[in-house]
């Protein structure tokens, strides 16, 4: 992951959380993949850190020092992004390569269209993924993009539509472009063969929504 450009502006010391540019991508946007969010951007992150705050959901610790999640509850009413593969949906499931943002490898990406699924599953709980300030300037640095404007010290990098409270496998395909380097518009996190095998076994039972 690395922002597309600087996080969206707030006031010095308002927010632990501010939005980063990078997330801005899944809301109002119904051509993106995974988790979509049909919300104003900055009254959620206004809820985000007032769930914080209440010390009911703290920081839970992520992939690698940098990374952080919240779990919350699901108040933007957003729809489960993922589903499991059935023999009812496996022909649904469409394949074609993107990349997240303009410089960033492209890779190949499976995903069922919305429109083709039966009603919606709504998610039951948020992942709100977090980066460190300094995580996210070393990305933007490798990728040649502007420093967050902001002094908070985390960036809300993506967000999950989930039906539970802890951190789920992130996809194998995310984790090779993660181990190639920021320059690819990974992390540069090493590959953990544990932690791989764990992805391909979820992911081959699930599949994105679009």
């Amino acid at each position: 992951m690395a922002s597309a450009s600087s996080t969206v502006p707030t006031p010095p010391g308002t927010h632990e959380f501010v939005m980063d540019s990078f997330c801005i991508r899944q809301f109002n946007n119904p051509a993106y993949v995974g988790t979509q969010v049909t919300f104003d951007v900055q009254e959620f992150e206004n809820r985000v850190n007032e769930y914080y705050r209440t010390g009911l959901y703290p920081l839970k610790d992520g992939y690698a020092p940098f990374c952080k999640h919240i779990f919350v509850p699901n108040f933007a009413d957003v729809e489960c992004g993922y589903a499991e593969i059935t023999d009812e949906n496996r022909g649904l499931i469409e394949c074609g390569y993107e990349a997240r943002k303009e410089n960033e490898l492209a890779v190949l990406v499976n995903y069922i269209r919305r429109d083709r699924l039966p009603a919606p599953v709504k998610a039951t709980h948020l992942d709100i993924i977090l980066y460190s300030r300094e995580q996210i300037i070393k990305e933007n640095e490798a990728m040649g993009s502007a420093p967050p404007a902001t002094d908070a010290p985390w960036g809300i990098i993506s967000v999950k539509g989930q039906l539970c409270d802890y951190e789920l496998p992130m996809q194998p395909i995310t984790m090779m472009r993660n181990a190639l380097g920021k320059e690819y518009g990974g992390s540069g996190v090493p590959l953990e063969n544990q932690k791989y095998q764990d992805s391909v076994a979820f992911w081959s039972r699930h599949v994105a929504i679009k």
